[in-house]
């Protein structure tokens, strides 16, 4: 039998459970185009289509019931968007916060289930800001739940958090000129511990993990190896910013998703002129050393991430990477024009795409769709490039509407769920 035919045979026993539409053949791929309900996938399919799976692991349906810890400043927005549309394509339901805690859930207190909007439980999936309290999440989330979070290089997330919350953090507020190099010179003569905020200005991953931001790891080295083994204990999968189509392709192996499960647009960006274009390694220093919790989490799990990737196959993985880049490529041509670029909110006519901006002093970009579009593709076109406000509000609509007569699939209780890091 013919190379190509016999990669056709494979690739229909693979994708048994859905319906081929159409077959085009190239020289050295074959597009899939495939129908999954009312969705159109774009993702051509390259052979093979995935990397192999683990050994002694038989397949699995798609997991359905997700919990991501979104971290701030982390890229967090974009993964945040990747399961809202995997939601909505699956009829999931999106734990959303209750309106008095606006599109957060009533971030930095502890997060309690009360926090959640009644309309929105029980949830199969949850990607809203809070701070990690695993009992209360546990009473929300339906058993078999997958827990995932990204961290971010600290001294890159610490120059990001000083941009965005300028206006907001009073440690922040404090500093002549709102110079970082001017805050890390004598981080003590601003921050005040305990203050509203404070907590954007201090450890701030090591926070939103449920940790205590106030411990040095340099006077208790216990509590930093206590927060790992917490950590580990409860989350499949810790992502990480700097490699994010790499951080995607073990998602999708974990939750047994296809790649176009995970195509993406870059949301939440700062404008070039918001930003610094490279850290000084004097100022990236002191940055980690008042951040020695976060950089202890973050160089623990950025080594296990590269660990995980060798178990995987490293060019495997790379492969898949590569394969995720230009389909992302095509699907933004394709959504917003031969010549995607991420615009200022000003110049972005289509209402439902403007982000929010935190302040005059900082600009959030965004994309835009080309004027006369319409039909399904703009509606898909929309959602990838949807802000985290107008989406998490749309989606309560939606929901709202949809009342007590939503179909949830169970959860499949013969398949256990990913393991934890640490069992």
């Amino acid at each position: 039998m013919p190379p190509i035919l016999q990669r056709l045979q494979q690739a229909t026993k693979m994708m048994s459970r859905r319906k081929i539409l159409l077959l085009v053949l190239g020289c050295s791929t074959v597009s899939l185009l495939i129908h999954q309900g009312a969705q159109l996938s774009w993702y051509p399919k390259l052979f093979p289509l995935s990397c192999p799976p683990l050994r002694n692991s038989p397949p699995r349906p798609k997991h359905m019931t997700v919990a991501f810890l979104k971290t701030h400043k982390t890229a967090g927005t974009t993964v945040q968007n990747i399961l809202f549309r995997f939601a909505e394509r699956h009829n999931l339901t999106v734990a959303l916060p209750h309106p008095s805690c606006e599109h957060q859930f009533c971030y930095p207190r502890n997060f309690s289930a009360h926090f959640v909007h009644p309309a929105t439980r029980p949830p199969h999936v949850l990607a809203s800001h809070l701070r990690f309290d695993r009992a209360e999440l546990e009473r929300l989330m339906p058993p078999g739940t997958v827990y995932v979070t990204i961290l971010r290089e600290p001294a890159a997330m610490f120059e990001s958090l000083f941009s965005y919350y300028n206006q907001y953090c009073p440690a922040f507020r404090r500093v002549p000129n709102a110079s970082l190099e001017a805050f890390l010179r004598t981080p003590e003569a601003y921050y005040r511990a305990g203050e509203h905020f404070a907590m954007f200005a201090h450890n701030t991953l090591a926070y939103d993990l449920g940790g205590d931001n106030e411990r040095s790891p340099r006077d208790d080295a216990a509590y930093l190896a206590g927060l790992i083994r917490q950590v580990e204990e409860v989350f499949s999968l810790v992502m990480i910013a700097e490699y994010f189509d790499e951080s995607l392709v073990l998602l999708r192996r974990l939750l047994a998703w296809d790649l176009d499960d995970v195509l993406y647009a870059k949301l939440n960006a700062r404008a070039a002129s918001s930003r610094l274009a490279a850290i000084p390694a004097a100022l990236a220093r002191a940055a980690r050393t008042w951040n020695a919790l976060d950089a202890g989490l973050y160089d623990h799990f950025n080594a296990t991430f590269w660990r995980r990737v060798a178990r995987a196959g490293r060019a495997c993985v790379e492969r898949e990477a590569r394969e995720l880049r230009e389909a992302r490529q095509r699907l933004l041509r394709r959504c917003f024009g031969d010549e995607p670029v991420l615009r200022p909110a000003a110049q972005i006519r289509t209402k439902q795409l403007q982000p929010w901006q935190p302040s005059s002093k900082v600009d959030i970009m965004g994309y835009d769709l080309p004027g006369g579009g319409a039909g399904a593709a703009t509606e898909a076109c929309l959602k990838l490039a949807m802000p985290e406000v107008q989406y998490s509000n749309y989606l309560l609509r939606k929901q709202k509407r949809r009342g007590g007569a939503r179909a949830r699939p169970e959860p499949v209780l013969d398949n256990p769920p990913p393991r934890p890091i640490r069992a």
